[in-house]
């Protein structure tokens, strides 16, 4: 075993390194054999340094640290003989890379052998040079290399074009000195040769400007000549492969020429007869002919072509999607989705094909054609892709089944002729592969259903025939309940029959007996299950002679596990039971839903803190907040985070920012519009109240005794009378203001109190805010702030929208902005109202956030104002 290890022969240490039986044996074997060469690199001996670099790269490529054997690579590069610099240059490119500080030190090595006298030595000096080049070394090596591009042998001139690749990669600022050295290899007839010639032109294309310009007027009639030689030369057994001739060279060519034919007319018409020439006589039976006309295609894509060209390119790659080879299949579908932009007509000629690529066994291939027929996708044959695609849908493996749902809903949603083909193709979908559709695909389909109210009845009756046999979909049975809740007396008494329909007999227990298998089938889940309740508290309405069969359904939830649930079952008892005289109002029709507003929404385009509704009588203005945002209220006091109390108005007095119980207090209040009560009732799921009802409702809905004892007694307040204290609706308006900015904003009072100095409320690099103050007289609670919004850059801002938050002991009002678009250098103005009620006890401080779009991105920016003047 020692004569193994002494380090004679590499051959001797692989074969113990082989022999190893585990890993521990071999790292012994490793260390062992690397103490050795250490040893001989101390001892200098340079009769066994080549062989320890030797046995150095084999160790190095098996994973083990070599950097003790760096130096011995430059000392054999040194050395005058060809085997030594030939294993030193090996060891270079292996055992280094430039981002070695030892490297500098090969330079001048490097620059003596790309002038020494033996070829063989300047060959390996270039390889070296173009594996391991850096910039530094670049810049001082680039002329010999681009001296050694004319050099009489071939393979020397091969080598210097490929190092000169690297160069001009590594340094930009290089390319000029290579372009006439790189023309002059575009004439060699050597294809060695001439395929590295092209690359360097293609390299010096993509970096250079001028070059591309060069070549286009000097080299363009040289390639296509070159390439039209070699699509017509007869065999030549050195350069075939299978049946072309070198196609490596083909490639490299017509990617050359697709850069000189981007976005040049002239060039592009010079190429066009040629390209029509490989398309059309390059044989597609063999791997090698695909190559070339794939970059064929690909060439004919770039260039400015007339459209005869591309359909004969489009054609190829129709070709390409009936070939065996999955291969050739996925690039012809990526391509094609690029070819759509160029000519959607000759795509469209390939539909079939593209379909049945769908149904492919191999699941890239199924997904690249499933993106390429949604981009097929028009008004005009929606229709026939969409059955194409449900029809597969049924027998689509499992896996393959969110993907293509998720694609039939986006399709279906985007081309929808008219809202019942959109009904049905979505109820077909959710029959087949509901448990994969995603939460915003059926709340959309709720949406639209909400918004044909001549489809309601159609809907309901198609949900419930869907819902019997597709009771396994989840998504399905909450389409199906809610609708059910809705509209299940248009269900029972065949409501708005359409001529595409059969009747069918429907009585009141069939629907109930949907509902209560949804609510009871151990599959369910939570959201299922609380959608079924809700939809009995409707039909217990709708239903009234089974309302005691509904109301035993919904007693049984009392003992759900589910404590949502179980509190629900309670107060939905209590309503049914005790609360009659209320109940019809409580569970009328859900109002239409804004279709807009919610595609608005889905689309992320809102903040999640500010409702835009798309009614004027429900929209917010710019630059008011809905409600202060949790993340807006850490301001560091103990009366911002303090615990909301467990009253039901004092927790709605926290969300919205208006005080509700001292509405009594305020002298001169006057009776609120019908319009704010009607909103907090539809807020609260409660209905349109009758006119007794619109002061004291939304109060005695807030009530706070016995909430937290027993549920139920929330809702006993609803029949009793409000006192008489309380009737004022002030506070109504005060919430009717912060949420929908509709009532009229209060005029501009005197303002004869003492003057405040104005404040630089925030600045940044960009925006800069200014607060004016204001008292009016016999308030000194009261301050009328003005904030300027100053725009300090060069850019216009869109969409601005400013949202403050104030500790419980102020209220703070918003009026809109004057814009919501800040111009470039610019501003705009916002007033603002704060009532402190700890006037000369506390100071004013705010939390504000900003945000706007700039170029189309979101920009978001925070920041507290604590620098109010005193007094205020």
């Amino acid at each position: 075993m020692n004569s193994i290890f002494s380090g004679t022969r590499l051959r001797d240490m692989i074969r113990s390194i082989r022999a190893c039986k585990t890993a521990a044996e071999e790292r012994g074997v490793v260390r062992k054999e690397c103490a050795d060469i250490r040893a001989s690199i101390n001892e200098n001996d340079p009769h066994d340094r080549h062989r320890n670099l030797a046995k150095l790269m084999f160790i190095h490529m098996l994973g083990y640290p070599t950097h003790f054997g760096q130096m011995e690579c430059l000392k054999l590069i040194a050395s005058p003989g060809f085997p030594e610099k030939r294993i030193g240059y090996l060891g270079l490119m292996l055992l280094l890379d430039e981002r070695q500080e030892v490297l500098m030190l090969v330079t001048n090595s490097l620059k003596q052998d790309l002038n020494h006298t033996n070829q063989y030595v300047v060959g390996l000096a270039l390889c070296a040079l173009g594996n391991i080049c850096s910039a530094e070394m670049a810049r001082d090596l680039a002329p010999e290399v681009e001296r050694l591009i004319q050099f009489r042998d071939p393979n020397i001139r091969k080598k210097a074009a490929l190092c000169s690749t690297r160069i001009v990669r590594k340094v930009p600022d290089l390319a000029e000195n290579f372009i006439n050295a790189a023309s002059s290899l575009l004439k060699e007839k050597h294809h060695g040769v001439l395929i590295t010639g092209v690359q360097l032109c293609y390299e010096l294309c993509t970096i250079n400007d001028e070059a591309l310009e060069y070549f286009r007027k000097k080299c363009t009639e040289g390639l296509i000549k070159t390439l039209r030689d070699i699509t017509n030369s007869a065999y030549q057994p050195e350069y075939d492969v299978a049946g072309i001739t070198d196609p490596f060279l083909h490639i490299r060519l017509l990617k050359l020429l697709r850069v000189l034919g981007h976005g040049d007319a002239d060039a592009s018409d010079l190429m066009t007869d040629i390209l029509a020439q490989v398309a059309t006589k390059t044989e597609s039976n063999k791997n090698a002919g695909n190559a070339v006309l794939y970059e064929c295609v690909e060439t004919i894509m770039a260039i400015e072509d007339t459209s005869s060209l591309r359909v004969l390119a489009i054609n190829i790659l129709g070709r390409f999607l009936s070939n065996r080879d999955n291969n050739i299949r996925y690039v012809a579908l990526n391509m094609l989705m690029k070819a759509i932009a160029f000519d959607d007509q000759a795509v469209q000629r390939h539909r079939v094909t593209i379909l049945e690529c769908v149904k492919d066994p191999d699941a890239s291939i199924r997904k690249r054609a499933l993106e390429l027929v949604s981009l097929l996708v028009n008004e005009n044959n929606v229709k026939q892709l969409t059955k194409e695609l449900i029809d597969y849908l049924e027998i689509s493996d499992e896996d393959f089944k969110e993907d293509l749902s998720a694609k039939i809903c986006s399709i279906v949603e985007k081309f929808s002729p008219e809202k019942i083909w959109y009904i049905d193709q979505m109820l077909k979908v959710l029959s087949e592969a509901g448990k994969f559709v995603k939460d915003d695909v059926w709340h959309a389909l709720i949406v639209v259903i909400s918004n044909a109210s001549e489809l309601h009845g159609y809907t309901v009756r198609a949900l419930y025939k869907a819902v019997l046999t597709y009771s396994e979909q989840e998504t399905l049975v909450r389409v199906a309940i809610w609708c059910i809740g809705e509209y299940g007396d248009l269900l029972v008494n065949n409501v708005g029959m359409l001529g595409i329909e059969d009747p069918i007999t429907v009585t009141e227990s069939d629907a109930v007996d949907v509902v209560e298998d949804a609510i009871t089938r151990h599959n369910s889940d939570m959201t299922t299950k609380a959608m079924a309740l809700v939809a009995l508290l409707k039909l217990s309405s709708r239903f009234p002679s089974i309302s005691e069969r509904i109301k035993d359904i919904i007693v049984k939830q009392k003992g759900s596990l589910l404590l949502e649930m179980q509190q629900r079952a309670i107060e939905f008892n209590s309503i049914v039971d005790r609360h009659k005289n209320i109940r019809s109002s409580l569970v009328e029709r859900m109002p239409v839903l804004d279709e807009a507003t919610f595609n608005v929404r889905r689309a992320g385009s809102l903040p999640a803190s500010v409702s835009t509704m798309a009614k004027p009588s429900v929209s917010i203005p710019n630059g008011v907040a809905a409600a202060p945002l949790v993340d807006l209220l850490d301001l560091g006091s103990d009366d911002i985070m303090a615990a909301p109390s467990s009253s039901g108005a004092d927790f709605l007095q926290d969300l919205l920012g208006v005080d509700l119980g001292s509405s009594s207090a305020q002298s001169g209040a006057t009776p609120g519009p019908k319009a704010g009560a009607d909103l907090l009732m539809d807020i609260l799921s409660i209905g349109t109240p009758s006119p007794a009802q619109n002061n004291t409702s939304s109060i005695d809905l807030l009530s706070t005794a016995g909430i937290n004892n027993n549920p139920s007694n929330a809702l006993d307040t609803l029949s009793s009378p409000a006192p008489p204290h309380i009737a004022t609706t002030a506070s109504a308006g005060g919430m009717f203001d912060l949420l929908d900015g509709l009532s009229p904003s209060p005029s501009k009072e005197a303002t004869n109190g003492p003057a405040y100095p104005p404040i630089v409320a925030y600045e940044s690099s960009t925006l800069k805010i200014e607060f004016t103050f204001a008292k009016p007289s016999g308030n000194p609670q009261e301050t009328n702030v003005q904030a300027t919004f100053i725009n300090l850059s060069p850019n216009t801002f869109t969409d601005f929208i400013f949202q403050a938050a104030v500790p419980k002991f102020l209220q703070l009002h918003l009026d809109p902005a004057s814009s919501n678009t800040l111009p470039a250098s610019g501003n705009i103005t916002q007033n603002l109202r704060v009532t402190n009620s700890q006037h000369g006890k506390k100071s004013l401080v705010m939390r504000m956030r900003i945000g706007y779009k700039l170029n189309g991105k979101d920009v978001l920016e925070e920041g507290q104002i604590n620098n109010f003047p005193r007094g205020l």
